[in-house]
């Protein structure tokens, strides 16, 4: 029982299930043949019937691809999708990318529009990004001179290297390997039910791409992720909602998100919130998360004074933190050279539709993000630098923060203004200098010898920096 039967077009049926082989439809795994067409042939063919879609060992060399619902992609051990070089092999669609509704070049793999698709294996999507890395440092350098900087990351498009969009109960992993992504890695937007397990993604192996973010949950909803381990130049695991005006026009939240046992090896945190904060985020998880050395922040809560959007009911607990430089940081003055879109007045007349949406004003009230309901349980770190940085908005205090069971060796405690009603319980600190605290703040719980009130303590700004040094700080 349960034995392989094998008929035309090399179709295999084991017991109901029905399963296709990529090269019978034409596909050549070597490399060097552009696979799109026969992949894509393949994958409507195993939507037709409800398939599993087998991609054997080999390089197949290709542009983008569309699952479609119903079906399965499973790569094989030694079996790897590489993303063409050129930028035409990825067509343009509707899509949000860095929290704005634009049309954008396709991902290398796409589920659009779908449900009930799998993406699974123990192969590889490589997007051999290095072409699309070398044209945004090109645009880049020649927008910065012109007040254009926080246009260039909207400008170099890039593809992703797998979209989920407007799609429900997706499955991805079992054992994939993701890297090398020409931008973002996996994007997931506007989805739902959405189970990422099992996941490996390496962006850094051969040299080090920019905004190549892990995992982007980008107004979504019903997002699990489990055993991801991950090593990215950006962000790694990233909770997003849209930006400025754009984002709260859409006002869609991520919401009901569970992240557990994963770890981060290389990337901008270990788990981040924002920037792209408009829509909001409520009820998130996060549990057994290992963050390593070359990470500089543990946790990171970041948005900017145009952002606007409520974040509460998040829940982070049992994070392992080595080495990692600084334990807890929130801004919303976050990057303010990319994330203050002032378009100069000699680019007015020349300007593309996304522009004018990123220099939208918003009123100040509207833009202050709303942060509160945060509890951290059973947190222990070592070797960090400071434990602390910490602020926000005099008129958008930080509210109702809860630490349980820190254990926090730290060179610095680093400072803390902006909250209310921020509380310690059973947490051990072992702080080369107390925190820094700002006038009109309290850290119920917490031992006096810990903190020190400074009247003089400055929000951090790192607006006077080189641009390069905003963007990682």
């Amino acid at each position: 029982m349960g034995a392989a039967r094998r008929s035309a077009r090399n179709v295999t049926t084991r017991g109901n299930a029905v399963i296709l082989d990529a090269r019978s439809f034409g596909a050549r795994g070597d490399g060097l043949t552009l696979d799109t067409q026969a992949l894509q042939a393949a994958i409507d063919a195993a939507a037709l019937r409800g398939a599993t879609l087998r991609l054997p060992p080999g390089t197949y060399l290709t542009g983008a691809l569309f699952l479609k619902s119903g079906m399965t992609l499973r790569l094989e051990a030694g079996a790897t999708l590489r993303g063409s070089r050129h930028l035409a092999d990825y067509p343009l669609l509707p899509t949000r990318v860095a929290g704005i509704e634009m049309r954008w070049p396709a991902a290398l793999v796409n589920i659009y529009g779908e449900h009930d698709v799998s993406l699974v294996g123990e192969g590889c999507i490589d997007g051999d990004g290095q072409a699309y890395w070398d044209h945004y440092w090109q645009l880049r350098a020649a927008y910065e001179p012109r007040g254009l900087r926080w246009a260039s990351d909207y400008d170099a498009q890039r593809p992703r290297l797998v979209q989920v969009f407007e799609s429900a109960r997706v499955r991805i992993g079992d054992g994939l390997l993701l890297r090398r992504s020409g931008f973002w890695t996996l994007h997931l937007c506007y989805s739902e039910d959405v189970a990422v397990e099992y996941l490996t993604i390496r962006n850094n192996d051969e040299a080090r791409g920019p905004s190549t973010d892990g995992i982007d949950i980008d107004s979504s909803r019903r997002v699990r992720i489990r055993h991801a381990d991950i090593a990215v130049n950006d962000d790694a695991l990233v909770l997003k909602a849209g930006r400025d005006a754009d984002g709260l026009r859409v006002a869609r939240a991520s919401e009901d998100i569970d992240i557990q046992d994963c770890i981060v090896r290389e990337g901008a945190a270990g788990i981040t919130f924002g920037s792209e904060t408009s829509g909001g985020f409520r009820r998130i998880r996060v549990r057994g998360l290992q963050v390593l050395g070359g990470v500089p922040v543990g946790i990171l809560f970041k948005s900017s004074p145009t952002r606007g959007g409520l974040i509460e009911d998040v829940h982070l607990a049992d994070f392992q933190l080595r080495d990692v430089a600084t334990v807890m940081r929130i801004t919303m003055n976050w990057n303010p050279a990319y994330s203050r879109a002032v378009l100069p007045a000699a680019e007015v007349a020349r300007a593309p539709r996304h522009w004018l949406t990123l220099s939208t004003p918003v009123p100040a009230e509207q833009g202050r993000t709303q942060v509160g309901g945060v509890r951290l349980d059973n947190l222990r770190a070592r070797g960090a630098r400071t434990a602390f940085e910490v602020d926000a908005h005099a008129e958008a205090p930080l509210r109702d923060f809860r630490f349980t069971d820190l254990d926090i060796q730290a060179q610095r405690g680093g400072h803390i203004q902006d909250v209310l009603g921020w509380r310690f319980a059973h947490c051990r600190m072992q702080l080369g200098t107390p925190i820094a605290l700002g006038p009109g703040c309290a850290l119920s719980g917490l031992s006096a010898e810990h903190w020190d009130v400074d009247p003089s303590l400055q929000r951090r700004d790192v607006s006077g920096l080189p641009l390069a040094e905003q963007d990682v700080l």
